[in-house]
């Protein structure tokens, strides 16, 4: 399961694996939760109804990024099941194991990280 380029022990994939699971369940239930209050309706008070829009935005915005964060951790369980987990998916250089700790979902080393951002400046 493991590549020959990738330098993570057995038992760091498995503690990612369990993270990355743990993370993905926390987001889905939040994104089941965010669904729930926007179908709820809004308020016939003109005042509350400006109110709950405002609300409604937030909400949108929280939604918007869990699903973003929901790709990335089932990318990363992909990476695990393929075996190309803690590569670095430009470079294919070893991610840092302290980064993948922090972001178990990490697509790219650091220097790719930083090229990236870098561009995006």
């Amino acid at each position: 399961m493991n590549s020959p380029g990738n330098m993570l022990s057995e038992e760091q994939i498995a503690a990612a694996r369990q993270a990355l699971k743990e993370k993905e369940h926390l987001l889905q239930t939040r994104l089941d939760r965010i669904k729930e209050n926007r179908l709820s309706g809004f308020h016939p008070d003109s005042s509350e109804r400006a109110t709950e829009m405002e609300n409604a935005e937030v909400l949108d915005a929280l939604g918007n990024e869990a699903r973003r964060e929901l790709t990335l951790i089932r990318k990363a369980l992909h990476r695990i099941e393929d075996g190309s987990y803690g590569l670095c998916v430009d470079c294919e250089e070893p991610i840092e194991p302290a980064r993948l700790k922090a972001y178990p979902h990490a697509q790219h080393c650091l220097r790719c990280a930083g090229a990236r951002e870098a561009a995006r400046r």
